[in-house]
């Protein structure tokens, strides 16, 4: 495992990792910019030279067969989830062999290459590429399709605005670095040990954000719950989820405090909001591509005050107050404040995404599966919110803020070291492919 690092030793561990290894003796220029210089003996051919598009299409699934669509697999790490078993095809299907690899070319930006480690079929929105040469293994394939420099140079080829898609002539004739046999085994094996030490560090990290989300909930619900006098009276709430609470607390039906609104651009020229568990409503990076129809015409405007909520993610906390005026989805549900001076935004936001009310949202929500639950406006309004005067809202946020500080500066610490690691790894693996550093 890795050892526990913060920033700056993180990027001291990637200097200190790079000098264990050498870079090899020559170079050669490929006039490619994603690869840039190779060592000397590598060759540098078209990929189509040495791969097949395979397309052989079905509606039968046998017993075992794997089936696999977009979403089964995870971006960036190659890693496939468990489809569901009993699925029926509105139209053929792509089949694949072990051995072939997976390219998503659907949002190729999303990184979704695969190597199944058993047979089956994919959605035809994946290239199912076999390699056709001994002299290129699909281990090392995979790898190096999915690397930042092959994402980037073929998501910058898609065609389509709402749906861009990656085209194979293209990808075929992208040139590709092919080292001997023996170096891309090295090269696999090194990424493959690279690999599972950042899981495991990452995965440390993860798993101490998560005790400290615990400890930092537990501060929050008891302040929400209790308020900040220890000796004040309880009474029933008459909601099971809550429980008691302060004696002079009102509970109110969020529908007399907030109303549905649906106002709509008509110009898009708004800045784009983001709707995340993690941070609430906040405006997108720049380097994030949303999934847009060509304008944003049409998109919900969300003002200063306003609940907005990814109805699809509101039982993981997908919500939050916004702090300006911003477009947001058309899916989404924007939530407008009845009055304005009796609400503390800070406390609503806060309290809508604790623990107890995400567990309301699962209860409420809707649709066939898991995966497809939506809350819609009429159960989210149906919602109680507890309602301590605005005085007391403002001093419950104060004290979690107080309270929480240390927990919150550490997470975001955790969090950002995980950042770090994993622009560490996508850095390490374009190194690696590209031959600037020697594994064997």
């Amino acid at each position: 495992m890795l050892p526990e690092l913060d920033s700056a030793e993180i990027l001291r561990y990637e200097r200190h990792r790079r000098s264990e290894v050498k870079t090899y003796s020559s170079y050669k220029s490929t006039n490619s910019p994603w690869i840039g210089d190779v060592p000397e003996h590598w060759a540098i051919e078209r990929l189509k030279q040495h791969v097949n598009d395979v397309n052989e299409q079905t509606r039968e699934r046998l017993p075992q067969d794997l089936y696999i669509a977009l979403e089964n697999v995870e971006g960036w790490t190659g890693k496939v989830a468990d489809a569901e078993q009993e699925v029926s095809f509105d139209s053929q299907v792509k089949r694949f062999q072990v051995g072939d690899v997976l390219f998503g070319k659907l949002r190729p930006y999303l990184a979704k290459v695969a190597a199944p480690k058993k047979k089956g079929l994919c959605v035809g929105e994946f290239l199912v590429l076999r390699s056709q040469q001994v002299s290129l293994s699909s281990h090392y394939l995979e790898r190096t399709l999915r690397s930042k420099g092959v994402i980037d140079t073929v998501d910058a080829s898609t065609f389509g605005a709402k749906m861009p898609r990656a085209d194979w002539n293209f990808i075929g004739n992208m040139l590709f670095p092919i080292p001997p046999l023996d170096e891309q085994a090295a090269i696999v094996r090194y990424l493959n040990d690279a690999d599972q030490r950042i899981r495991d560090y990452v995965s440390a990290k993860e798993r101490l954000i998560a005790l400290l989300e615990e400890e930092r909930q537990a501060v929050i619900h008891q302040a929400f719950t209790r308020g900040l006098d220890p000796n004040v009276k309880l009474k029933p709430s008459g909601v099971e989820w809550l429980g008691d609470v302060p004696e002079h607390w009102e509970i109110l039906r969020l529908k007399f405090l907030y109303s549905e609104t649906d106002e709509r651009t008509s110009t898009g020229s708004e800045e784009l909001m983001s709707v995340s568990h993690k941070t609430g409503v906040t405006p997108r990076k720049k380097n994030v591509t949303m999934f847009l129809a060509e304008s944003n015409e049409g998109y919900k405007v969300c003002r200063p005050g306003d609940i907005v909520i990814n109805t699809m993610w509101a039982y993981m906390a997908a919500l939050g107050i916004s702090q300006q005026t911003g477009l947001v989805s058309p899916s989404y549900g924007v939530y407008r404040p009845i009055r304005q001076d009796n609400l503390n935004p800070d406390y609503v936001d806060e309290l809508l995404r604790t623990e107890s009310y995400r567990t309301a949202y699962l209860m409420l929500s809707t649709g066939i599966t898991d995966s497809r639950l939506r809350l819609y406006a009429d159960s989210f309004l149906g919602i109680y919110l507890l309602y301590p005067p605005i005085q007391e809202q403002a001093a419950i946020v104060r004290f979690i803020e107080k309270a929480t500080a240390d927990i919150v500066a550490t997470i975001d610490r955790a969090r950002r070291q995980i950042e770090l690691m994993e622009e560490y790894r996508t850095r390490l693996i374009a190194d690696v492919v590209t031959g600037k550093i020697d594994v064997k």
